[in-house]
């Protein structure tokens, strides 16, 4: 919240840029600087005297902006009631969402991890692929799309629908449009989004798959209903996240999650609890799905 009293520097400062300013009109060639803001909230009734030239360029300027400042104080961001903060521990952000603290996100110096040989070895991605039950007209939405592994194992499935890779670094999308060409999948598009939003065509996607991404956002709160907003009725969101409730799982503790925390992340933006299938080497396979009827095609 804004201290009124610190802004009582600014007031005098256009106090003494407008003293001594010769008019031509009053010939006043001396005055006083603007009151504190302190004062002028608290006695609005006394006079401000300020060369009349002067008065009429600032005060109608100055005057609405002081009292927005007086009446409505700058607080939060929107939507920043929905977290707190606390000491950043180990490749955590510090910030807190509903109890959990959000890890450090992967840049895209990760590439190299992400795109590594062994991954189908380690993580079964072939089967994530067998279990998303995809009509050939289906669009998808791979969220935090990375380096679009994913983007361009899913656009075969779907040659008559279209897969999005979306993700909120320009580098990574840079990558799977190098990808795009090199596979040559025209069906997928890269699609630059904020920390807050995902920016999807209202309405439109069938399935919103987040694969190792959603611990990272900064917004989830944010970013899942922009996702919901995205997803015509009926449409899916299936998350691959490691298992939080598993020690013995290779991973940093904020880059897991458990079944119980994305559950409740889940139900506040509305969306509905569908299944969770454990076929997976270390992951966790959830799917929810937004209420309303799937439209045919």
């Amino acid at each position: 919240m804004v201290n009124l009293s610190q802004l009582s520097g600014n007031g005098q400062f256009f106090g003494e840029a407008v003293a001594g300013a010769d008019t031509s009109r009053g010939g006043a060639s001396g005055t006083r600087a603007i009151p504190a803001l302190s004062s002028f909230s608290a006695g609005m009734g006394r006079a401000i005297r300020i060369a009349p030239m002067a008065a009429r360029v600032f005060l109608p300027f100055l005057v609405p902006a002081l009292l927005g400042l007086a009446f409505f104080p700058v607080s939060a961001r929107a939507g920043e009631e929905y977290y707190t903060s606390k000491e950043p521990s180990r490749d955590g952000t510090g910030k807190v969402y509903m109890g959990r603290e959000i890890s450090q996100t992967v840049s895209s110096h990760a590439i190299s991890w992400l795109e590594r040989r062994d991954r189908e070895g380690e993580e079964k991605p072939s089967l994530v692929l067998e279990h998303l039950d995809l009509k050939p007209t289906d669009v998808i939405a791979d969220i935090g799309a990375g380096s679009g592994y994913f983007s361009i194992l899913l656009a075969p499935l779907v040659p008559e629908g279209r897969v999005i890779a979306q993700d909120i670094q320009q580098e990574m999308l840079d990558f799977v449009e190098g990808r795009k060409k090199l596979s040559a999948t025209p069906n997928v598009e890269t699609l630059l989004g904020t920390p807050e939003d995902t920016r999807l065509p209202e309405g439109e996607v069938d399935l919103a798959i987040l694969v190792d991404a959603y611990h990272e956002f900064s917004h989830p709160r944010e970013m899942m209903e922009s996702i919901v907003k995205g997803l015509a009725p009926g449409g899916r969101v299936v998350f691959v996240e490691y298992r939080g409730e598993d020690p013995t799982v290779p991973i940093k503790p904020l880059h897991k999650m458990t079944v119980k925390q994305i559950s409740a992340e889940m139900a506040v933006v509305g969306l509905e609890f569908v299944e969770v299938r454990d076929f997976l080497p270390i992951q966790h396979f959830l799917v929810f799905r937004k209420p309303g009827n799937t439209p045919a095609k």
